[in-house]
């Protein structure tokens, strides 16, 4: 086998195993303009919609052949409204924003390269940026220097720097977004600079090179969010991963991927079965005898979780729903989370003599005799689960992402 398909079927297997692993950053370029809006307008009649247009073409093509996944925004001559383009962008859940324009200036001898950013040391009233985008503001402008080094060297243009700016399309998103002014066609050298197209290659070689050398910050949704430095941490200690850049702190938490995490946790392939009697919960009960004959018609073995799922009936952690199935993809609640956590504690812990009391009952909602009233207290006496609120657990809630990143916190750090 030749080395590339080594490396195609290496791709492959990483992408079915790991789907939220196997990713590469994803951009979304803007060619400036476009339709009835022609942009600037050269001395030698050159319009900046087609500048731009081009210029933004070659872009993409040379991150794609870095193996980035690029998205324009207007595919064609056509105009798109600045909100269009953010609304646009926002849907994409990219990585980065780069919007690309050649510059004017009514004194026709302004000349050089520019990169616009949202700096909220900077803001005005008058246009005030997103929440996200205030945020972002290091990220942003640590983007526009790298791509602004890598133009100027590609390019030889003259330096006019990073320009602190609230240009809608830099303060309204919720990525690090930037806008290149690539030179001035009001200008009579910089106009000729833009009306070739070996120059024009050059500058799309250096927004290219910018963006390869700059890293987004890591799962840029959670930032500002609460639990941002236990999602961090556990994505540190590789116990967590995102679907691409984004950790969707919001989500609900899936079976599939709770098992998952759990097996990261504890490693089942090390871990013994404790077989309890069947029925002790309706949806997540390990009975040795029944789960070691079941089989799942809704979890095929081209599933990703297939393999954990494999792990977890070995150790007869889970026993399916009456239906035959074992619903891989669908939410996975808070008591049942509970419930199988400190099970799968209780199977890791060597027995000892020293017995942490248990808690007295604090939720209204978790009466001693539900059935996952026990493991929520002992949880919660360990400092590892925590309430919605001091007085309410909502054990029949879904867990979020983000809650299940501050659980797993709490137990490493407790």
């Amino acid at each position: 086998m030749t080395l590339l398909k080594r490396l195609i079927l290496l791709t492959l297997l990483l992408t079915f195993a790991f789907p939220f692993q196997a990713f590469a950053y994803k951009v979304v370029l803007d060619a400036g303009h476009g339709g009835s809006d022609s942009g600037a307008i050269g001395i030698n009649g050159l319009q900046e919609k087609y500048v731009n247009w081009d210029i933004t073409q070659k872009v993409r093509n040379e991150l794609i052949a870095r193996g980035y996944e690029v998205i324009l925004t207007r595919k064609d001559d056509s105009y798109w409204s600045l909100a269009q383009r953010v609304e646009f962008t926002n849907a994409e859940q990219a990585d980065l924003f780069v919007s690309i324009h050649a510059n004017a200036h009514p004194n026709g001898k302004t000349n050089g390269t520019m990169v616009l950013y949202y700096d909220n040391a900077y803001p005005q009233e008058d246009y005030p940026a997103s929440e996200t985008m205030k945020k972002l503001t290091p990220y942003s402008k640590d983007l526009a220097q790298h791509v602004l080094d890598s133009l100027l060297a590609a390019a030889g243009t003259k330096n006019l720097g990073l320009v602190p700016s609230a240009v809608y399309v830099a303060r309204m998103g919720t990525i690090p977004s930037i806008l290149v002014e690539t030179a001035f066609l009001t200008q009579a050298s910089d106009a000729a600079l833009l009306a070739s197209d070996s120059v024009r290659t050059k500058m799309a070689l250096g927004i290219a090179n910018g963006i390869a050398a700059y890293t987004p910050p890591l799962f840029t949704d959670s930032l500002g969010h609460w639990a941002r430095e236990a999602i961090l941490r556990m994505k540190n200690k590789g116990v967590i991963e995102g679907i691409a850049n984004r950790y969707e702190p919001e989500r609900a938490l899936t079976r599939a991927e709770f098992l998952t995490l759990m097996d990261r946790v504890f490693t089942f392939s090390e871990m013994k079965p404790a077989c309890a009697p069947s029925g002790t919960v309706t949806s997540n009960v390990y009975d040795c005898q029944s789960a070691a004959e079941q089989i799942y018609k809704d979890l095929p073995s081209s599933h990703w979780a297939s393999p954990v799922f494999a792990k977890a009936k070995n150790l007869n952690l889970l026993q399916g729903y009456s239906d035959g199935t074992i619903r891989p993809d669908q939410p996975i609640t808070r008591g049942e989370v509970a419930f199988l956590f400190d099970h799968l504690l209780q199977m890791a812990t060597k027995p000892n003599n020293q017995q942490i009391a248990a808690a007295l009952p604090s939720f209204d909602d978790v009466p001693t005799s539900l059935w996952s009233a026990k493991a929520i207290y002992a949880l919660k006496n360990k400092g590892i689960i925590d309430g919605i609120t001091d007085t309410s657990f909502k054990p029949s809630q879904t867990i979020t992402r983000a809650e299940i990143a501050a659980m797993l916190d709490r137990y490493y750090t407790k």
